[in-house]
Formats: C-alpha cells, sequence, structure tokens
C-alpha cells in the first residue's frame, strides 16, 4: 500500500512539472504558446485581406429527366463572392478585415483605433501579422487621432490609419413630401461627411442648412418631377463619392392633393359622421393644421372627405396613395373606402387594411391598381375606380370592438402621387 502511493505522489508531481512547463513562456517571448519576438513592436504597413465582387461569370447545369433527354440551364451573376484581394493601404471601412503587417506582434495585448480599443483574436497573429476587424463603435467624424495602436509585451507602436466615414444613411424623415423652400430633418447617420444633396433624374440641389453625422437638415428646391429620391455627395478620405437613398420624396405641387398645406386641395371637403371631424389646428406633421376623425366607442364608424364637383377622374398617371395618420390611444386597423371601389363607400372591413400604431405619426404609401385590375379583399394595393372613373368619396372605417373607448385619429397630407 505504502509503494503504491509514493507511485501515486510521484505521478502527480511529473504532472505538475509537466503542467509548469506548458505555462512557461517560450523562447521568442509569447504566452500560452503565442510565438513573438522580444522586441519593441513595428508596423510597416496595413493591407486590405479580401473584397467582395459581382462579375458576370456564368454557369452551365445539364439535368436529365427518367428517359434520358438532357436540359440545359445557364445562370448568370451566381452572386457576390469573396476573393484575394492583398494592397497596401492606410483608410479602412467599417466592417472590414485588415493585416497589420510589422515585426515582433507575436505577443500583442491590445488595437485601438481612434482611441477605442477593438478585439482581434490572438489564434490568426503571427510575429509579422496581427489581423484585425474595425466595428462600428470605432469614430470616424473628424478631427480624429486617425491612427491605430498596437500593444505588446514589450512595447507599443503608433501608425497613421484613418477610418472613412459610411455612406449617408437615413433611418427616419421628418416628411416625405416637401413644396419649395420647406425644410426637411433627415435623421441617420454618415451626414458629417455630405457636401451636397440633389435630386436624382433632375438638375435640382436641395441646400444644407445644418448636418452632425446623425442628422442632416436640407432646404428643398422647386422640381418639375412629381416625386425623386436623394443622391448624396460626400467626402470619405481624398474621394468625393455619391450614395443614393431608396426613400423617394415628393413634390406636393406636382401632384393631386385631397388635404396639404393646411387645407383641402380640389374642392374636397369634410364627410365624416362623428363630431368634431374636418380642419383643426394642433397635431401636424409639416404645419399648423390638420384633418380630426373621431370614432366613438362601440361604434362601427367611417370618417372620410368628399369632391361630388367637380370629383376626381381616374388618371393611369396616378401610382400612390400616401397619406400620414396619427393612431389613437391603442393601436387600431382602419379601412380604406371609396365610392368607386368594389364595395362601395360604407361599413367594409374587408377593404385595404391599414395598420395605425397608437399615438404615433405614420406615413402610408400603398400602390393603386388600373379599374380592370381584380383585386381580392385585404389586398396590400388600392383599387379606387373599380366601378366607375370618376370618383367623389374617400374614408377610412373602423370596426367597433367590445370594450373599447372613444377614438380620435388625425391625417395630414392625403395626397394621389404620380
Amino acid at each position: 500500500m505504502k509503494k503504491i502511493l509514493e507511485i501515486k505522489h510521484l505521478v502527480l508531481a511529473g504532472l505538475l512539472i509537466l503542467g509548469l512547463a506548458s505555462c512557461k513562456k517560450d523562447d521568442n517571448g509569447g504566452v500560452g504558446g503565442t510565438s513573438g519576438g522580444k522586441g519593441a513592436p513595428t508596423i510597416t504597413s496595413i493591407r486590405t485581406i479580401n473584397k467582395t465582387t459581382n462579375d458576370t461569370v456564368t454557369a452551365t447545369y445539364t439535368t436529365y429527366d427518367s428517359k434520358g433527354v438532357p436540359t440545359t440551364t445557364t445562370s448568370q451573376n451566381p452572386g457576390t463572392q469573396i476573393t484575394a484581394f492583398d494592397s497596401t493601404t492606410v483608410t479602412g471601412k467599417l466592417g472590414n478585415y485588415y493585416a497589420v503587417i510589422g515585426a515582433n506582434l507575436g505577443s500583442t495585448t491590445k488595437i485601438e483605433l481612434n482611441g477605442v480599443s477593438i478585439y482581434f483574436n490572438r489564434a490568426l497573429n503571427s510575429d509579422n501579422t496581427v489581423i484585425f476587424n474595425i466595428p462600428s463603435t470605432v469614430p470616424y467624424v473628424q478631427p480624429q487621432a486617425n491612427t491605430i495602436v498596437i500593444t505588446t509585451l514589450y512595447g507599443s507602436v503608433t501608425y497613421k490609419f484613418t477610418v472613412l466615414p459610411p455612406a449617408p444613411t437615413i433611418i427616419s424623415v421628418s416628411d416625405y413630401n416637401f413644396v419649395e423652400g420647406r425644410q426637411l430633418t433627415l435623421n441617420g447617420s454618415g451626414f458629417s461627411a455630405v457636401t451636397a444633396v440633389a435630386l436624382k433624374g433632375t438638375t435640382a440641389t436641395a441646400t444644407i442648412v445644418s448636418k452632425t453625422d446623425a442628422q442632416l437638415v436640407i432646404k428643398m428646391p422647386a422640381t418639375t418631377v412629381s416625386r425623386a429620391s436623394l443622391i448624396f455627395s460626400y467626402t470619405s478620405g481624398t474621394n468625393t463619392l455619391q450614395a443614393g437613398t431608396t426613400q423617394e420624396f415628393v413634390d406636393i405641387d406636382n401632384n393631386y392633393s385631397i388635404f396639404a398645406k393646411d387645407a383641402f386641395q380640389n374642392s374636397w371637403s369634410d364627410n365624416s359622421w362623428a363630431s368634431p371631424s374636418g380642419v383643426v389646428t394642433g397635431p401636424s406633421v409639416s404645419g399648423t393644421k390638420s384633418l380630426v376623425a373621431t370614432y366613438p366607442a362601440g361604434g362601427w364608424q367611417i370618417e372620410g372627405f368628399a369632391n361630388y364637383y367637380p370629383s376626381f377622374p381616374y388618371d393611369a398617371a396616378y401610382k400612390f396613395l400616401t397619406f400620414w395618420v396619427k393612431g389613437g390611444t391603442v393601436d387600431h386597423v382602419l379601412n380604406i373606402q371609396g365610392d368607386k371601389m368594389a364595395n362601395g363607400y360604407g361599413q367594409n372591413q374587408t377593404s385595404t387594411p391599414v395598420k395605425v400604431p397608437a399615438n404615433v405619426w405614420t406615413y402610408v404609401k400603398i400602390p393603386l391598381d388600373p379599374p380592370s385590375a381584380t383585386v381580392p379583399d385585404n389586398a396590400t394595393t388600392l383599387n379606387f375606380w373599380k366601378t366607375g372613373t370618376t370618383a367623389q368619396q374617400l374614408g377610412f372605417f373602423l370596426k367597433g370592438q367590445t370594450g373599447d373607448v372613444n377614438e380620435t385619429m388625425y391625417f395630414d397630407e392625403v395626397i394621389f402621387v404620380k
């Protein structure tokens, strides 16, 4: 028994010595098996390590049916591909990967970009290379230090490296509609580098009133178009680039308005069932007035507008119905009504539904169908002239609910857009 215990002690001692040896710093100065020189770190360059491309490569596939008859299919542009790309750079973009090239980098413990410590994977390090990614938390608005600092067990090194601003991106806007001279506020990111704002497809340009990286205020010009997206010119390093928006902005004066600029337009008027209704001074998207609609508790109610003369004739040029609506105390669904829609103007709870969140302004943009189109109930498009090409009423129906309360909603900038 004693001999067995002595053997166990010898085995444990051996394992302890082996464990200490495995934790020992290696001869090159690394820790835990990561090699690295003991000298001060140096950086000779920074390089990109890959890029994505969309090319015109075609791929051909042949399949055979049960009788052995072949079918050949050719697919173009199979999609984004990552390809090798190794070039020296002194600038970097958010989200991209880069390689630091130098010496004595194997024991790197920290990487900082513009004063922000960023994550890196030590398993990808060598004594001559450190791989890093630029996260969105790194500041890029100038002036900045424009440096990368690498710290190792044996010192640190600073290298000039500029983080480029991202392309301007819109998250929300104060309004999607405008007239000449109206100011729009754009919220998002990347606006600090914007130098000019143009309207796509026109020679018109907006005036920059103020800007921060998160917000851009512009004054809109006169245009001859019904709607247009924006094109931003912005600086990125030594380059001037352009970026377009997916959002379209509507010139009110070049479209057909029911209500805009604080008043009914084109001979439209209030046609509601409950009071108060019509034009009121109060909540508004861009002015001081809007249209109020009252929905009594437990009622099956339609509130809306009418133009009995000269009425509103169908025109294929109109592509969308747009409007702003401010919700009530809880979320609701309104159904759009029209006297020339398939089910007419009344208590129709299956016509085009619109979700209206509580207590906030929501912008609604609905595609219009030609009269000949067949549109099912609860469609996300609107056939406003299905049974006749001269419409006289537009309304919004709210189904009553057990236990609900009196609701008040507001409408602004009700426009048929070309």
